[in-house]
């Protein structure tokens, strides 16, 4: 079994982290800042301040790290690569987007069906783009890929 580079799934998930907020800048605050607006005020609360958008970024920095760590954790299972990278986004993006824009978005009530499906699917891009691009910076331990190779060789018999 290899081990996991935790220097390289910080590094990959401040990577992951940024290109995910950035994106979410895009989604969230320009193409749906009026959406937003809209519900903030129906909930009788003010716009979004800059303190929670710093909030909402390093939330952002950490789901990059848990992604680069589930990449890696599933890497030797699926191999290195964009489909991995892919995999890791999707099972970050169902238990870290899905999940609670559903529960604490739509199931409540709290802000309308359509922000909660755009703020959803936009999450989607947003976070499977951002594990591609920290995937890509994440390599093994070093010696990992030896020790795995000589497993594998030790398996079949070589």
């Amino acid at each position: 079994m290899s081990s996991i580079s935790t220097g390289r799934v910080i590094l990959g998930g401040i990577v992951a982290g940024i290109v995910s907020d950035v994106l979410d800048y895009f989604v969230d605050g320009m193409w749906l800042a009026p959406r937003w607006t809209a519900g903030m005020k129906a909930l009788g609360h003010a716009n979004f301040a800059a303190n929670q958008w710093i909030g909402f970024d390093l939330l952002g920095i950490a789901g990059g790290i848990v992604a680069i760590w589930v990449y890696a954790a599933i890497r030797p299972r699926f191999g290195p690569g964009v489909g991995t990278a892919i995999k890791a986004g999707v099972a970050v993006w169902f238990v870290g987007t899905l999940l609670p824009n559903a529960a604490l978005m739509y199931l409540s009530g709290l802000f309308s069906h359509r922000l909660t499906l755009y703020t959803t699917i936009g999450g989607f891009f947003e976070v499977v783009i951002g594990t591609i691009a920290g995937a890509i910076l994440y390599r093994e331990a070093s010696g990992a890929t030896e020790a795995r190779s000589a497993a594998v060789a030790q398996k079949a018999g070589v």
